[in-house]
């Protein structure tokens, strides 16, 4: 069915797309309104209804018809999220509370101004870092007391280990937004260990003792909600950071995903990293991956952990098969988090124009996954037929090695 007008279509959502039956019949001389309806099934929705999201979501208005079962939601969107706006930038999560199915995984989408500070902090859980946009310089100092200062631009990964203390500040001109993962589904972004708060609740003469001055020069410390997330000046350049009388780490906390070398197939690139390159990250591996317009991410499954995707570019369906007859098909677009538990069968097809390129992170030292083409090629051959009752062109074609993203 043809989608309404951008015209009608920006006219809906300034209206708060709860359309009426009015509504829908004004809207139906520039072009069809889809309807949750297949031949022979369903039947016309005369409303009132969220147009804008039905346009969104096609495969949850009409799904296919292999989708069965009860299986749970599996995707949120970080335009759904509660937007925690600060002096020196804003934050975004999606957590177990907004996506009941993300118990090993949550997410944090974070923009800071140039100069703003995300203020000098820790956490129980690991964070892994992808850089969208912008640069960023960042700090840690590991338990030894040895220091980390890096700048980060797109593309770049950073991780800290759980317990590491570390900072993040947008540089010039414009800042910067990057998305974060915790190995945590229950982690909370308003809950984590912060330098400002922890000097608000330590008495002044426990703080003088400590640090070996008198109590007195203490008591003026900021209140803690304005230095969440703050502005301050501009650092020098990376070369003016080193820390006198202090040794540098031995082992990076970033990685340049982007100067990594893809595998590359006919249908899209992959940039898989997990411990194996980067060896300070020892809980959370990850794919960048890209998807050429009418390709896909193959069948295939994860046996070592759920999967937390989010999407950077594009639009895609995800097909997701959870044994016993379930099964779901969701539409994802860019800014969404998908969610796959471990060892269900999926795949995410390319459904628009441009590319598609998404993240893929899990719980785990190595990035691993099981692919249905590789699986039945390397079977005896006869086992297969007696199973599926292929043609032979299906059965010659098989590949023995991983595509990854098909067509190869």
């Amino acid at each position: 069915m043809d989608p309404l007008s951008r015209r009608q279509m920006l006219a809906a959502t300034a209206a708060g797309s709860l359309l009426t039956t009015t509504a829908l019949a004004q809207a139906q001389s520039g072009g069809a309104i889809p309807q949750p309806q297949r031949p022979g099934r369903g039947g016309s929705d005369p409303g009132p209804r969220n147009l804008a999201r039905d346009q969104q979501n096609p495969d949850i208005l009409v799904p296919p018809s292999t989708d069965h079962g009860s299986l749970p939601n599996l995707r949120f969107s970080f335009s759904d999220a509660h937007m925690r706006l600060e002096t020196g930038g804003w934050t975004r999560q999606v957590t177990r509370r907004e996506l009941g199915i993300a118990t090993a995984l949550a997410g944090v989408n974070m923009r800071l101004n140039a100069g703003g500070v995300r203020e000098l902090h820790w956490h129980k859980a690991s964070e892994w870092a992808y850089m969208l946009n912008g640069t960023a310089r960042i700090t840690a100092v590991d338990p030894d007391g040895r220091y980390f200062v890096d700048d980060v631009g797109v593309g770049d990964l950073w991780f800290f280990p759980s317990g590491t203390p570390h900072s993040i500040q947008g540089l010039g001109p414009d800042g910067c937004e990057f998305l974060l993962v915790f190995d945590d589904g229950d982690f909370d972004e308003d809950n984590t260990f912060m330098i400002n708060d922890w000097f608000k609740h330590i008495p002044n003469e426990v703080l003088g003792k400590n640090f070996g001055v008198s109590a007195s020069v203490f008591g003026h410390t900021p209140e803690e909600s304005d230095r969440y997330i703050f502005p301050a000046p501009l650092p020098g350049p990376l070369s003016s950071e080193s820390i006198r009388g202090a040794n540098p780490v031995e082992t990076s906390y970033t990685w340049r995903l982007m100067a990594q070398e893809p595998t590359r197939t006919k249908g899209g690139t992959v940039r898989v990293n997990d411990s194996r390159l980067f060896p300070i990250n020892t809980t959370t591996a990850a794919a960048l991956i890209e998807v050429n317009p009418g390709a896909m991410r193959e069948l295939h499954w994860h046996p070592n952990g759920d999967e937390w995707l989010y999407v950077i570019e594009g639009q895609a369906r995800m097909g997701v098969f959870a044994g016993q007859g379930q099964a779901r098909t969701f539409d994802l677009t860019a800014g969404d988090v998908g969610y796959v538990p471990a060892a269900m069968g999926h795949y995410l097809e390319n459904t628009g124009p441009g590319p598609f390129r998404f993240l893929e992170t899990f719980k785990s030292r190595y990035f691993v996954d099981v692919s249905l083409d590789t699986w039945m090629a390397s079977t005896p051959p006869e086992l297969v037929e007696a199973h599926l009752n292929l043609p032979k062109e299906v059965m010659d074609g098989l590949r023995k090695t991983k595509a990854l993203v098909v067509p190869e």
